[in-house]
This record gives C-alpha cells, sequence and structure tokens, in this order.
C-alpha cells in the first residue's frame, strides 16, 4: 500500500523534511537521536548485566 522502494519517495520525504525543520536543524536533530540512542543501548545493556547474577545465584 505504502511503500517507499522507489528513489523518488525518499526524495519527496527528504524534501518535505527540510522545509519543515530547516537545512540547519536537521544535523542538530539527527545528533541528538544518535545520543538518545546510545545512551538507550548503554542502558539496556547494562540491565542485561545486572540480570545475570540474579539467575546463577538460583541455581
Amino acid at each position: 500500500m505504502f511503500g517507499l522502494e522507489q528513489p523518488s519517495h525518499w526524495l519527496l520525504i527528504i524534501l518535505v523534511l527540510v522545509v519543515l525543520f530547516g537545512a540547519k536543524r536537521l544535523p542538530d536533530s539527527a545528533k541528538s537521536i544518535a545520543k538518545s540512542l546510545k545512551i538507550f543501548k548503554s542502558e539496556l545493556k547494562d540491565t542485561g548485566e545486572e540480570k545475570k547474577p540474579d539467575s546463577d545465584q538460583t541455581k
């Protein structure tokens, strides 16, 4: 139904983003999202490491 297979679709989406947010704000937004994802992944990793010792003690 809604496919993004063609390059023209991607170009249209990029054009809309640039018009809405401005070319200057897009790199800053991308950096913020990347930092947020990095923090989120590290928190998930820390949570997984905390659970491992608990499961080993039950054996």
